[in-house]
């Protein structure tokens, strides 16, 4: 695998390459050691500070970031929206640029807005890392999504997803994570298959590097990975769907539904779970589930992004 150039920014997977994505899970892959010892610390970004911002609620990414940080040695800022200048009118551009001028190293930031990352890392001449803009992209999900699959299948020495079945299952329309992992896992050679209800699939969705599926036994036929998608009810208009009982019948992932993907499927979430609605609680408990792992994988995947972005330019 070639070098190729450094990573100025990590604003979407669509916008790089096969060996970008690559180089990335390979050095995951290295820094996954380092979690299972002892004393999970190194001295990698000692001096270097990493800044979240986060205008939108998060459990997994937000937590993931500041650990990879900090055991990289870097310092960990994380700003409140609710308790910044943001609530009294400030614009984006003057609160990454405050940011800025406080010596940060690197901005992670989430945001209800496609395109905000981009936007920022315009403006910045530091590091940019989308943690997920409105419908747009999550690129990290999409890295540790990838990664996940590629430890259970033992591709890590190569990360080649040929001959391998990725469905996305549920409300594709608002997921982020939806377009990440259809880029990403085509570009490393998976054939990807979206399913959902037509109110919940994006116009472009024929655009992109998928086959669109018009019921979930279709969608999940030939799949030996499953990622199930929350339904995002928070970001849906009124009348897309008769009832959360009827999308639970139809598109619900269970142990009945299982029978049509191939035997022993990995089943993925990106979080957090709506048990009982896109996913029954025996799956997402089940042997195939690899849902907790795709979490303790974020945090190595993460300070792989970090150390690409922070380290390996800077020095």
């Amino acid at each position: 695998m070639r070098r190729g150039r450094t990573l100025r920014n990590l604003l979407g997977l669509e916008d790089i390459s096969a060996d970008d994505i690559r180089r990335l899970l390979l050095s995951a892959a290295g820094f996954k050691e380092i979690l299972s010892r002892p004393v999970r610390k190194v001295p990698t970004l000692r001096g270097r500070a990493m800044v979240t911002l986060f205008y939108e609620a998060s459990t997994r990414t937000r937590t993931s970031f500041e650990m990879a940080a900090k055991i990289l040695s870097a310092e960990a800022i994380n700003v409140a929206v609710a308790q910044s200048s943001v609530t009294k009118g400030e614009s984006l551009q003057d609160t990454v640029r405050t940011l800025q001028a406080l010596q940060m190293d690197c901005l992670v930031i989430r945001h209800h807005c496609s395109g905000a990352a981009e936007y920022a890392a315009k403006k910045l001449d530091v590091p940019v890392i989308n943690a997920g803009d409105g419908r747009h992209e999550h690129p990290t999900q999409g890295l540790l999504d990838l990664f996940s699959v590629c430890d259970h299948f033992d591709r890590l020495d190569t990360f080649d997803l040929r001959g391998l079945t990725l469905a996305i299952i549920g409300d594709i329309a608002h997921s982020r994570v939806a377009r990440s992992d259809a880029w990403g896992f085509s570009k490393l050679g998976a054939k990807v298959q979206f399913a959902g209800p037509k109110t919940l699939m994006p116009g472009d969705c024929r655009s992109l590097p998928v086959t669109v599926c018009d019921d979930l036994k279709s969608g999940l036929e030939g799949a030996e990975v499953i990622n199930v998608l929350r339904l995002q009810t928070e970001r849906q208009e009124r009348g897309l769907l008769p009832s959360l009982r009827e999308y639970s019948r139809l598109w619900g992932v269970s142990g009945h539904s299982l029978q049509w993907a191939k035997p022993g499927a990995l089943v993925m979430h990106p979080g957090p779970m709506n048990r009982g609605v896109e996913i029954s609680a025996d799956v997402a408990d089940g042997c195939h589930s690899i849902i907790f792992d795709q979490v303790t994988h974020g945090v190595a995947v993460r300070m792989a992004v970090l150390y690409q972005l922070m380290g390996v330019e800077k020095e």
